[in-house]
C-alpha cells in the first residue's frame, strides 16, 4: 500500500507542471494566439525560481520570481506578435531557443548548488489518514494551485461574460473588433497569463520536482503541454485528465527501469514523447471533433487598421 501511495504521489508531482503550463496555453489559444514558446518560458521560470530561492533563502520568493520570469518572457512574445504582427509560429520557436540558451547562461553559477524545496502541506489529523491523507492533504502547495487554477479557468471561460468575450475573439477577431472589443488588449492579457502559468510550472520543476538547477531540466515538458491542449480539445477538464495520464506514463517508465524490466532504458525514456506523438496522430484522425473546438482565428495575426 505504501508503494502504491508513493507512486500516486509521484504521478501527481509529475503531472502538476504539465497541467499548469497547459492550462495557461489553453487560455492563450482560446484568444486566438498560438504561443510555441512554452518550453522557453518554463525553463526561464525554473532558473528564475531557483536563483531567487538560492539568493534569498525563501522558496516562496522563488515561486513569485518564477511567475514573474515567465510573464516577462511572454510579454516579449506579445510585443512581437501582437504589436509588430510577426509570425506567431516563428516567434514562439525563437522564444524557446532564446529561453534554453539564456537560462543556461544565467544558471551557470547555480549548477551543483543545494536547493530548498517548497514544504508540503501538513494538517494534523488529516494528513495521517491512511492512503488518502497524504494524497489529499499532504501535497506541495503548487499541486493545490494547479487544481484551483483548472477550476477557475473552466468557470472563467464558460460562466463569465469576459470569458465569452475571450472565446469570441479566438473564433473571429474581425467580428469582435467590429463590435468594439479591444482584441489586442485581451490577447495581451491572455498571453501574459499563459506566460505566468508556464513560469509557475518551471518553478515547480526547480522547487518541488527536483529542487536544484539542471540545464534543460524542462526536458520537453513545454512541448507536451502544447500537445495536451490539442489532446483536450481546448477543454480545461480534459487538460486535467490528460496531464495525469501523461504524468502516469512519465513516472511509469521510471519505475519500469527501477524494477529491471528487460527493455532498453532509452526506449523507456522515450515513452512520454512517443505517447505524445501517438495521441496527436489519433486526434488528427477525428477531423470533425478537432475543427469543432479549434478557435477559428488561432495563429492568425490581427492588425486593427487593416
Amino acid at each position: 500500500m505504501d508503494i502504491t501511495v508513493n507512486i500516486l504521489l509521484t504521478i501527481a508531482t509529475a503531472a502538476t507542471p504539465l497541467l499548469i503550463a497547459a492550462i495557461g496555453e489553453l487560455v492563450v489559444e482560446r484568444s486566438g494566439v498560438l504561443n510555441l514558446g512554452v518550453e522557453g518560458m518554463m525553463i526561464m521560470g525554473a532558473v528564475g525560481g531557483f536563483g531567487a530561492t538560492y539568493l534569498t533563502g525563501s522558496p516562496w520568493i522563488g515561486l513569485l520570481a518564477a511567475i514573474a520570469m515567465g510573464a516577462v518572457f511572454s510579454l516579449l512574445f506579445a510585443v512581437m506578435t501582437l504589436s509588430l504582427a510577426t509570425n506567431q509560429v516563428a516567434t514562439g520557436l525563437s522564444l524557446t531557443l532564446l529561453g534554453l540558451g539564456l537560462s543556461g547562461m544565467m544558471g551557470t553559477s547555480f549548477v551543483g548548488q543545494p536547493g530548498e524545496r517548497l514544504p508540503n502541506l501538513y494538517i494534523p489529523g488529516l494528513t495521517e489518514i491512511p492512503v488518502v491523507g497524504r494524497l489529499l492533504f499532504g501535497q506541495d502547495p503548487i499541486f493545490y494551485i494547479s487544481i484551483a487554477l483548472t477550476a477557475a479557468v473552466m468557470w472563467f471561460l464558460f460562466k463569465t461574460r469576459t470569458g465569452l468575450t475571450l472565446r469570441s475573439i479566438g473564433d473571429s477577431h474581425t467580428s469582435a473588433h467590429a463590435l468594439g472589443i479591444k482584441v489586442i488588449r485581451y490577447r495581451y492579457l491572455a498571453v501574459i497569463f499563459g506566460g505566468a502559468c508556464a513560469g509557475l510550472a518551471g518553478g515547480h520543476l526547480s522547487l518541488v520536482y527536483t529542487p536544484q538547477w539542471v540545464e534543460n531540466m524542462s526536458a520537453g515538458r513545454g512541448w507536451i503541454a502544447l500537445a495536451l491542449v490539442v489532446f483536450a480539445s481546448w477543454r480545461p477538464w480534459r487538460v486535467l485528465a490528460g496531464a495525469y495520464i501523461f504524468g502516469a506514463v512519465w513516472i511509469g517508465q521510471l519505475h519500469a527501469q527501477a524494477f529491471g524490466i528487460p527493455v532498453p532504458s532509452q526506449f523507456l525514456s522515450s515513452l512520454p514523447y512517443l505517447a505524445t506523438v501517438v495521441v496527436l496522430v489519433l486526434i488528427s484522425r477525428n477531423k470533425r471533433l478537432t475543427m469543432m473546438n479549434t478557435p477559428a482565428s488561432l495563429g492568425q495575426p490581427f492588425v486593427p487598421d487593416r
